[in-house]
């Protein structure tokens, strides 16, 4: 079955058109019907889910301690132990974690993994005893956590204008390509210019050319139906 608005193709019993939200005339005789949460996973698929994660979260776990104790008895110390088990618990933040919710706010969970992110990397500075967290890792850190944000919330909220949002989002990254090098420049003091400009044309490029898809109907109308932006 097909929109008769938009032509997307619609799921079996869906009467509403997930684009352009138009409702679509139910025939006679026929019940709409709604799969409930435990029709579409059934128990049984949440049990095996749950244990999938768990035997993952105890691989990760022993990684990370049998490292330790391999550094105590070897150096008496953590040593490079700290890396891998914050790396292993980064994994986890970012890869496990969201997977024992049923329903895991994206926006939410974005937000903790740059935190995460971040923490790592100033573990790292502060244990080689570097000083470029602050005036690099950290606002490249924030600035691409600040970007995720923004365009996870509009692509949620916004039912039109969803292509215009993708292509700020290009743009921006072309942005933070030049700022990442301005940032590189400042801490490790190399020379501008050497690889942003080449990052600032790509995203640029692929931005100004969904820009003006979102301005011309047809094109928007192609693409929108096409990858449900």
């Amino acid at each position: 079955m097909y929109c008769w608005k938009c032509g997307v193709r619609l799921a079996e019993g869906e009467t509403v058109c997930p684009l352009c939200q138009t409702r679509l005339p139910v025939p006679d005789g026929a019940v709409e019907t709604k799969k409930t949460y435990s029709d579409l996973y059934p128990a049984e698929a949440h049990h095996a889910q749950y244990l999938a994660l768990g035997l993952v979260t105890a691989v990760l776990a022993a990684a990370a301690l049998s490292t330790l104790l391999l550094c105590l008895k070897l150096y008496g110390a953590a040593a490079w132990s700290g890396y891998v088990m914050l790396g292993c618990a980064l994994a986890w933040i970012i890869l496990i974690l969201p997977r024992w919710f049923r329903r895991p706010s994206p926006t939410l969970f974005l937000a903790v993994d740059f935190i995460a992110a971040g923490g790592f990397l100033l573990y790292v500075c502060l244990k080689t005893g570097g000083h470029w967290f602050l005036s690099f890792a950290f606002p490249i850190t924030g600035m691409l956590c600040i970007l995720s944000l923004c365009a996870s919330i509009l692509l949620r909220k916004l039912r039109r204008g969803r292509l215009f949002v993708v292509a700020g989002l290009f743009l921006a990254l072309g942005g933070c390509c030049m700022l990442a090098e301005l940032f590189a420049h400042i801490t490790f003091h190399t020379r501008m210019f050497l690889w942003s400009l080449y990052g600032a044309a790509f995203f640029g490029a692929i931005g100004a050319l969904l820009l003006i898809a979102a301005i011309v109907p047809a094109l928007r109308d192609y693409l929108e139906r096409k990858f449900f932006i």
